[in-house]
């Protein structure tokens, strides 16, 4: 098992990326790797052309958390990251500094404007988010020039947003949408699950059983409003469990659910650990 070639510079990716002429596929992580993360890389490798090398990044991007202390405590673990890198044959890995990324300071990119998806779910939420978020990502797709790029659904908004940023500078980059990856439980892997205790992790499978009450609520006739109150009140049950939106809207996000497919997206926090997920749904 080789492990993935090691970048930490700019101009270390771009001596990696003149030594063949084959196409390149980018991975985007903040670390804290876990089999989500290596699914994206396999999905990776096998949706592209034979040939194609995988390149992902491991950066805890400071501009894209709202708290001091929540980018202090996101987990870091590199060893780890590195095996499973390794196991899922990714060809290098660029782990730059906060200087490397931003040479500038700390200085969000004010020319690429998030817009109106930008201000609902995790946007109103979490305030400059996305707006750092895809400051990073362009200057990620600048460094390491893939032809596709590969985003869990699992962070649904971010993907329709770098959808969007990647279309509006007319990007020659296909930016692809991977399933979410689920664990038995059905709650979706991510890497703020390990800094659950195991009575969080208990209330936290709640999340993905409100994301199928209101998918049945739908399918069975509800509106979306109706459908999002029924979801509200079983949480409302989880004490533990403190909910900052549940809402059904469009594939966009942005025009009125009415039918067709749409989207159940949910932010909770349980012990002042933040879960989000979302699921599609036809009606």
């Amino acid at each position: 098992m080789t492990r993935p070639t090691i970048l930490r510079t700019v101009s270390e990716v771009k001596a990696w990326h003149e030594q063949s002429e084959l196409p390149v596929a980018a991975v985007f992580t903040m670390g804290a790797l876990h089999s989500g993360h290596a699914h994206l890389m396999t999905f990776a490798r096998d949706y592209c052309p034979v040939g194609t090398r995988v390149i992902a990044s491991i950066f805890v991007n400071p501009t894209q958390f709202n708290s001091a202390s929540d980018l202090e405590t996101y987990p870091r673990t590199l060893d780890q990251d590195l095996e499973i890198l390794s196991d899922a044959q990714v060809d290098a890995v660029f782990i730059p500094s906060v200087e490397v990324m931003y040479p500038n300071g700390l200085v969000i990119d004010q020319t690429i404007d998030p817009g109106e998806v930008g201000e609902i779910l995790e946007g109103k939420s979490r305030p400059g988010h996305f707006a750092g978020m895809l400051s990073v990502v362009n200057r990620l797709l600048a460094i390491t020039s893939p032809s596709y790029s590969f985003f869990g659904e699992k962070d649904f908004q971010q993907l329709t947003l770098v959808k969007k940023l990647v279309r509006d500078l007319r990007l020659p980059i296909e930016i692809v949408g991977v399933p979410t990856v689920r664990d038995s439980d059905g709650l979706a892997l991510s890497s703020r699950n390990r800094k659950l205790s195991d009575e969080a992790r208990n209330q936290a499978r709640h999340i993905p059983a409100v994301l199928a009450l209101v998918s049945h609520a739908l399918g069975e006739g509800s509106s979306s409003t109706e459908a999002e109150k029924l979801g509200r009140e079983y949480l409302a049950t989880q004490s533990n469990l403190i909910l900052d939106y549940l809402e059904v809207r469009s594939e966009n996000l942005i025009t009125k659910p009415t039918s067709g497919n749409l989207r159940i997206l949910i932010a909770a926090s349980i012990d002042g650990i933040r879960l989000i997920d979302n699921i599609a749904v036809e009606i």
